[in-house]
């Protein structure tokens, strides 16, 4: 079983914080990239308020900037022959980054997944069917590796990428596990071709659910748990650090690592920090896995709230509450008016008109159209879909009706599956 090292009190908590943020300061001058940003620096005192918020906030810009080669070794401190992999930025835009990861921060990074499975309430009892995709990705493999070392059975089923979703259905029944652990939308994904294909997954063994990797909303979280009959839990991490956190029986955010990677929750316009329950920017840094990466006061472009002594009845109590207001989520701009992609999937998974759904956004040679690709649930009414799309968003869709099935089965193979794409550029 691996030793999750989880800080006893309050004051360990931030014994291991000043600790580890002075060496995260010790580590960045080791990169000459991050010495020119930083110039002279006292060690002495470099936690205390002031002196930690004069220095520089990094983001991802900066470093794609850089060629491949001013990265690895204007950015990078570890030697070649240090590493022992490398991790895929998950990002969705702009170029892809590869972090090389040491042997030292692979032994925290796979404690932070260990920490993530307990806190979700999984055991040595569960089997659990994963998937999640294995590819450079570091998420998948290393939650199927930290399931093993914590020694619950495991189904290396990956994404639908690499092993069709039909043939996932049949593995679930074959297997039975007891869990399942994958990104929400893919989950929405089997449990609909399931539904197609006249079986019901909430009929079937999986009773509790780990989801990471992108947002999870109320509505998609409610739909998701009423598919397959499970309890739904909700982990955060990023490449730039480890997987950083997991919701526990409370549900009201993410208990978050802060001994292992160190948060602020900055005003986005003068960088200042916010009082806690107040919205603000997320920026980290990571105290334990910057042997080859020295990330320090890292932007991740998060909008969250942070609270701490909540307490939640269990070992995780010590560590703060993270929640995300999705307020970074992305939105596409449709005859003037801005339809947020959250919004507008909260609508669609709250809808009893909705099965399932997908939604392009056309010009016809006149106008922009929201073209609604929708599998309608039985009993549904068109009328009633369309006025609630116009009197939430005054945008008047055009409903394209979908056999059930179809849009997870044009989902197959997506590594993230995009609800939402923009082909006005296309006409």
């Amino acid at each position: 079983m691996t030793d999750l090292n989880i800080p006893r009190t309050a004051a360990d908590l931030e014994a291991r914080q000043v600790q580890g943020r002075r060496r995260a300061v010790v580590q960045a001058l080791k990169s000459p990239f991050m010495a020119a940003r930083l110039g002279e620096v006292e060690l002495d005192g470099i936690t205390k308020p002031d002196a930690w918020q004069r220095l520089p906030i990094l983001d991802k810009d900066m470093l794609r900037e850089m060629s491949a080669t001013q990265f690895y070794t204007g950015f990078c401190i570890a030697d070649r022959s240090q590493i022992a992999e490398y991790w895929r930025s998950g990002g969705s835009t702009g170029r892809p980054l590869f972090y090389p990861r040491t042997r030292e921060d692979m032994a925290f990074g796979l404690q932070g997944f260990a920490r993530v499975l307990a806190c979700a309430g999984l055991t040595r009892q569960d089997v659990t069917h994963l998937s999640l995709p294995l590819g450079m990705h570091p998420a998948g493999h290393l939650m199927g590796r930290a399931s093993a070392e914590a020694e619950l059975g495991v189904v290396w089923a990956g994404g639908g990428n690499t092993l069709p979703s039909a043939m996932q259905i049949e593995m679930m029944a074959l297997f039975q596990p007891t869990a399942w652990i994958g990104m929400a939308s893919y989950g929405l994904q089997l449990a609909n071709l399931a539904r197609a294909q006249g079986i019901d997954l909430s009929q079937g063994t999986i009773r509790r659910i780990l989801c990471t990797a992108e947002p999870l909303s109320a509505s998609k979280r409610a739909k998701l748990e009423a598919l397959f009959g499970a309890v739904v839990r909700d982990s955060y991490g990023m490449t730039e650090a480890m997987m950083l956190g997991c919701e526990d029986a409370l549900v009201d955010g993410f208990r978050f690592w802060s001994d292992y990677c160190y948060p602020e929750v900055l005003d986005p316009d003068t960088m200042e920090p916010v009082a806690d329950g107040r919205p603000g920017l997320l920026v980290v840094t990571p105290l334990v896995t910057n042997n080859a990466t020295p990330f320090l006061r890292w932007n991740t472009g998060d909008i969250v709230t942070i609270r701490r002594d909540v307490p939640g009845g269990g070992p995780y109590d010590v560590f703060p509450l993270i929640k995300h207001t999705h307020r970074t989520a992305g939105f596409v701009k449709v005859r003037g008016v801005n339809i947020g992609f959250t919004d507008f999937e909260d609508l669609m998974f709250r809808s009893e008109d909705v099965a399932d759904f997908r939604v392009e956004i056309l010009f016809d040679g006149q106008s922009d159209v929201l073209d609604l690709q929708v599998e309608l649930a039985e009993g549904a009414s068109r009328d009633r879909l369309i006025r609630s799309v116009r009197d939430s968003f005054e945008v008047t869709p055009r409903i394209t009706a979908l056999a059930p099935g179809a849009v997870a089965q044009g989902f197959e193979g997506a590594f993230k599956p995009q609800r939402f794409t923009d082909r006005r550029s296309e006409s």
